[in-house]
């Protein structure tokens, strides 16, 4: 299978932030449950947006992986991933 597709960029975009997650969970609230986490986010969206932010760092990694190969088609799977994770959070904190 080749990896310079878009599509494989996209699917690494896409389950990435979900682990990125995860890590800003555990290093900033360590004390509190998931879930107790998660019914926070639903009533707080700018904590919900900022903690969706700051898991979309970890796109960072792939990101910059890809451009040093010269892997562009898998690049812009990244880009459009992170866009459209962008485009959740600009909804979620402005819009609902």
């Amino acid at each position: 299978m080749r990896i310079n597709v878009p599509v494989v960029g996209f699917i690494i975009g896409l389950f990435l932030p979900v682990i990125g997650f995860f890590i800003v969970y555990s290093l900033m609230f360590k004390a509190t449950p998931i879930g107790t986490l998660l019914g926070s986010m639903m009533h707080d969206h700018r904590s919900a947006s900022k903690v969706l932010t700051l898991s979309l760092l970890i796109n960072l990694l792939p990101f910059v992986y890809f451009n040093t190969k010269r892997l562009d088609h898998a690049m812009r799977g990244i880009v459009s991933a992170t866009m459209l994770y962008a485009l959740v959070i600009v909804l979620i904190m402005f819009v609902w």
